[in-house]
């Protein structure tokens, strides 16, 4: 029976990884609780396992005496003749009994084993929440294996990790079987153990997985200064160079964009803007919401807020789809930024352009539509206004915004 019980939680040692003095320190203190129970709390005993022998020892330990007063502690010089005195022990010596596995009984056998299988399950517990505490904020490579409404479970060395909705790039699909990557955000502790949280919607993702691409960043000679992230959508990660030599965004899109293209591609095509760092919040805040050109920048520091006008023109592309290119650039930079719109005023340019010329461009049937209708320069096209072209019943509201393009673009090409 001994060697039995010790083989059971040996086997433990080897597929769980517990460590054998630990486990056999459980089982001493698993059976001195069998032994009290049976002796009462006060006896003196003692508890030898022997993992390598598999081997259980238990030995008690009480005074002879003629007459017992106290038999948690005391036995009787009759009783001590009777379990058999090789050792002619007299009374006022002590009597060290060896306990028997058999004579505790079955029930109390399997209460024991029922006892050890609840504190190798707490061992293992906090096995696992120190391993995948020493790896918050790293990336782990699993396979998914739960598909669930508001969760994913992914197996990683045979542990159970979620990915929750919350974590989740939003536009991704998953299947089951598929190989995931992200990184370990949380460890909660809970009645049933530890719950290990990993995500791939958080900035920590995406730090990471340039710490892998971008050997610079990894080896510190480039730093992340700030990530602005709306997963799924668009990031903006700033960088500086602790180098002179090198370029910091050169270097982390690579040649080609080979770098940045591997992690676009880890996260499902979101885009990534790689800006200049900058300890000047004014050249930072540009930089932040670049391609757009800006004509003013007013910048208050005590409310952490700034002004930016812009022609019309520009507004759309500071702004971004659906806000996001603003929205990112204040999460980037801390300042708030409102925009001011200023109208584009034509009559400054120098040279006009004859409609007449850009038939190539706008087609001679629209020229003469707009000859027709008393517009005979690109000026007067677009002083009018495009809301004037609308009107012009030849043209719907796609065709004039089509018209407006073409003619300011001739200005642009010209600066």
């Amino acid at each position: 029976m001994n060697s039995s019980i010790v083989e059971s939680f040996s086997s433990m040692v080897r597929e769980k990884g517990l460590d054998k003095d630990v486990l056999g320190g459980i089982i001493e203190e698993v059976f001195g609780v069998l032994v009290k129970k049976q002796y009462g709390l006060e006896c003196e005993y003692e508890v030898i396992v022997n993992m390598d022998k598999g081997d259980i020892e238990i030995f008690l330990e009480r005074m002879i005496v003629d007459e017992v007063e106290d038999p948690e502690k005391e036995v009787s010089i009759d009783e001590v003749n009777e379990i058999g005195n090789e050792d002619e022990l007299e009374v006022g010596e002590e009597f060290i009994q060896k306990i028997e596995l058999a004579s505790f009984g079955r029930r109390h056998i399997n209460l024991a084993k029922q006892s050890l299988n609840q504190r190798i399950r707490e061992v293992e517990k906090e096995i696992i929440h120190k391993e995948y505490s020493e790896m918050l904020g790293e990336i782990i490579v699993g396979d998914i294996y739960q598909i669930r409404r508001n969760d994913i479970l992914i197996n990683h060395n045979k542990h159970e990790l979620v990915l929750p909705r919350s974590e989740q790039i939003m536009r991704e699909r998953y299947r089951k079987g598929d190989t995931i990557r992200a990184v370990i955000k949380e460890i909660r502790k809970t009645p049933n153990g530890p719950v290990i949280v990993v995500s791939r919607a958080d900035n920590l993702f995406l730090r990471r997985l340039f710490e892998i691409e971008i050997p610079e960043i990894f080896d510190g000679i480039i730093e992340i200064k700030d990530i602005a992230r709306e997963p799924g959508e668009r990031a903006k990660v700033s960088v500086e160079s602790n180098d002179a030599r090198i370029d910091a965004v050169g270097a982390c899109v690579g040649m080609k964009g080979v770098r940045i293209h591997a992690i676009v591609r880890e996260l499902s095509n979101e885009n990534i803007d790689v800006v200049n760092y900058s300890d000047d919040p004014i050249i930072y805040i540009q930089r932040s919401i670049a391609p757009a050109k800006i004509k003013q920048l007013e910048l208050d520091e005590e409310e952490g807020t700034c002004t930016v006008t812009a022609d019309s023109d520009q507004v759309s592309l500071i702004v971004g789809r659906n806000g996001v290119n603003i929205r990112l650039a204040m999460k980037l930079t801390g300042y708030h930024i409102d925009i001011i719109r200023e109208e584009k005023q034509f009559d400054e340019y120098e040279d006009d352009i004859e409609l007449v010329s850009l038939r190539e461009d706008l087609g001679s049937e629209v020229v003469d539509t707009l000859i027709n209708n008393r517009y005979d320069t690109a000026v007067e096209v677009l002083s009018a206004g495009i809301d004037k072209i609308k009107e012009i019943e030849e043209f719907d509201d796609k065709k004039a915004e089509e018209i407006f393009e073409v003619i300011k673009s001739q200005f642009e090409e010209e600066e």
